[in-house]
């Protein structure tokens, strides 16, 4: 009689009954186990089914049972995984973005594992508003008249939008219809809101004229964004924030600035560029300035809206708001950042952001020779290393003209190419992410305060 492989594959019954399934059962569900096995028989059914050459050891318990282990095991490996981000990129989106401040990893410690009155006023002893400690935090650090928090500065833009200017035209300069991570444009989330896009000027120049010849009684706002994620040069010409104010005040129309990045303190005194301050903005007169939590902030993603309270309380009162809102852990760590902002004698070594962006050369050029064999003696003899003088980028759309001078290991291989390379170091526990230039693969330092993240393991 012709064998007949299906025959041979055990009953679910069988693999829960064996000995070395028990710490399975005794770890996760019967429900999960059984789910387990049956895809796994369902799959060497499929393979018989369809042909495939089937080694007849296959088909027993002992290596189907191999198989339950390992995918078990593989399907516990979580989906968000550290990695080691020596890109260069302090600010990179697909990494993550900021890292949290020590303060602010406490704070969302204390929110996860316990109780914490999110929405309740322990003075009155009744319901409270979930935004009260950040929004006391932001008047005290912009100025702002009032303040609320959202889910990402996208949703800011769009809740204030949808708020002022629903079914209303809404001037925005043609150079300033940018598009951010992920495909978002400007014209598309004002679409979205209900807002009608009234584009003024020219992809290189705007002049105070044509906002004013633009202005009707159709319309409900005044729109600057800005272009933090490029820089247009040459014959260019705009119209600033206190001379848009201007206009606004005169025909009575609110205006509002998306900052994008946003800046809480002066970047030009720890010697990089000067980024556009929120608390400024708010001092030439903007009545909406918004802004995200998680790129310049150094802090948690979120998107910040302060200005003036007649326009504030609108976006808090609209329906909107709750479905932006944020979760408690996000409220924790953005209150915890934004206190460093408020209090901190050194604030530059509190913020991770700000303590990768003001690193020394020095201390970067030590790393790095201290590190060099090492790392030359975990890749073997194959390997050429070198310290070499390079640039870091801010990353996440902020400042994109401007580099930061930085030191990195280069990593060269005669018979691997630097793909190769960058593809072995992918394969470390953790994953190490680097960048190639030149056909080198690069492993900047300006990120990297413990010299052991770079040893491949």
């Amino acid at each position: 009689m012709a064998r007949d492989p299906l025959r041979e594959l055990p009953a679910v019954d069988r693999l829960l009954a064996h000995a070395r399934t028990q710490p399975l059962l005794a770890r996760f569900s019967r429900q999960y186990v059984v789910h387990r096995c049956r895809e796994i028989l369902d799959e060497l059914r499929t393979e018989i089914r369809q042909g495939h050459p089937i080694d007849p050891g296959a088909l027993g318990e002992e290596p189907i049972l191999d198989r339950l282990e390992a995918r078990i095991n593989l399907a516990r490996e979580p989906g968000l995984t550290r990695v080691v981000n020596a890109t260069g990129t302090v600010l990179h989106t697909n990494l993550g973005r900021a890292l949290l401040p020590q303060a602010a990893m406490e704070a969302v410690c204390r929110a996860g594992t316990s109780a914490v009155n999110l929405e309740y006023d322990l003075v009155l002893g009744e319901r409270g508003r979930r935004e009260q400690a950040i929004d006391a935090l932001l008047l005290d650090l912009t100025g702002a008249e009032a303040a609320t928090v959202v889910n990402n500065n996208a949703a800011a833009v769009f809740l204030a939008l949808n708020t002022l200017a629903s079914g209303k035209e809404v001037i925005v300069s043609r150079g300033e219809l940018i598009e951010i991570g992920g495909a978002f444009r400007i014209p598309e989330i004002m679409a979205k809101s209900g807002a009608i896009l009234r584009e003024v000027g020219t992809t290189n120049r705007t002049h105070a004229a044509d906002y004013e010849r633009a202005i009707t009684a159709q319309t409900g706002l005044l729109l600057k964004v800005h272009t933090s994620n490029y820089k247009v040069v040459g014959f260019v010409a705009d119209v600033g924030l206190a001379d848009l104010v201007a206009i606004g005040k005169k025909h009575a129309v609110p205006v509002m600035e998306d900052l994008g990045s946003g800046a809480l303190v002066d970047l030009s005194q720890y010697g990089l560029p000067k980024e556009p301050v929120v608390a400024e903005r708010i001092s030439l007169g903007a009545d909406i300035v918004t802004f995200s939590g998680d790129k310049l902030l150094g802090g948690p993603q979120a998107g910040l809206i302060v200005g003036a309270a007649s326009c504030v309380d609108q976006l808090s009162g609209n329906p909107l708001h709750r479905a932006l809102r944020c979760g408690k852990l996000t409220i924790a760590a953005l209150e915890a950042t934004l206190r460093l902002y408020r209090e901190s004698a050194t604030l530059a070594e509190d913020l991770p952001t700000l303590r990768m962006f003001t690193r020394p050369l020095a201390e970067m050029e030590t790393m790095g020779q201290q590190l060099i064999p090492a790392l030359g003696e975990a890749l073997g003899p194959a390997f050429r290393l070198s310290l070499v003088g390079s640039m870091s980028q801010v990353g996440s759309g902020a400042l994109p003209t401007e580099e930061i001078p930085t030191k990195a290991i280069a990593i060269e291989h005669d018979d691997m190419g630097a793909n190769q390379v960058a593809e072995r170091f992918r394969r470390a526990r953790p994953p190490i992410i680097g960048r190639i230039k030149d056909d080198r693969f690069l492993l900047d330092l300006r990120t990297i305060f413990d010299p052991d993240d770079l040893i491949p393991k």
